[in-house]
Order: structure tokens, then C-alpha cells, then sequence
């Protein structure tokens, strides 16, 4: 019998922290609700298109919860939920598992891209 099933819990979280950018946005709101403008100048790198992808598909999953203010401009900004502050400590695990071993997986990556025949 296979270990990771379509419908497994295991694979649900592979596949909610798979995306690249998923967990780089609830990092970014760790500390409190944001708006896309600051969420965008936190992250570096991310389109506004990316960001908006991002953020609903996390706001579908009941991970981040998104306030609309009635001003003028309308304000908008995004919280994390109680569940998703659940995935800041992974998170924060992979994050040390990253600073301790990049260089290692680097090194790897080099090791392989070097050894590869040209042509």
C-alpha cells in the first residue's frame, strides 16, 4: 500500500508548503496583517500577480484572512489565521535546516553541474 495517498493529511501539507512562494508569504505576515504594497516590498522578487495568486489560494485554505477597510482608496489587508500561525514553527525549522546545510546542498548542485558533460 503506498504511503502517501492522493487524499493523505501528509501530502495535503506537502502541497500547501510545495508552492515557492507560500511559505515566504506567511513568514512575511508573522508579525501582524499587511497590505499587498508591503508584503511585496518585504518579499523582493514576487510579482503583484504571484502575490495576489498566492494569497488566495492561502485564504481558500483557511491559512490567511483578508479585511477590507470602506475608505477611499479602498484599503485591503491580509492576517494570518490561528491555523496558519500553526506553520510558522515548520517553517522556522526549514529556515534553520537551510542556514545549517545551503551550503552543503550548494555544494552539491555545483559538484553535479560540474561533472555533467558539455554539449
Amino acid at each position: 500500500m503506498p504511503d502517501f495517498l492522493a487524499d493523505c493529511r501528509t501530502r495535503l501539507a506537502f502541497d500547501l508548503l510545495g508552492n515557492t512562494w507560500t511559505p515566504v508569504v506567511i513568514w512575511s505576515l508573522r508579525h501582524g496583517p499587511a497590505r499587498p504594497h508591503d508584503l511585496r516590498r518585504r518579499i523582493g522578487g514576487i510579482s503583484g500577480k504571484v502575490l495576489t495568486e498566492t494569497l488566495r489560494r492561502l485564504e481558500h485554505n483557511g491559512l490567511v484572512a483578508r479585511r477590507t477597510y470602506r475608505e477611499a482608496p479602498p484599503r485591503v489587508e491580509y492576517a494570518l489565521t490561528e491555523l496558519g500561525r500553526t506553520l510558522l514553527a515548520p517553517i522556522e525549522g526549514f529556515g534553520a535546516w537551510a542556514a545549517a546545510y545551503g551550503d552543503e546542498v550548494v555544494a552539491a548542485q555545483d559538484r553535479a553541474d560540474d561533472a555533467r558533460p558539455s554539449g
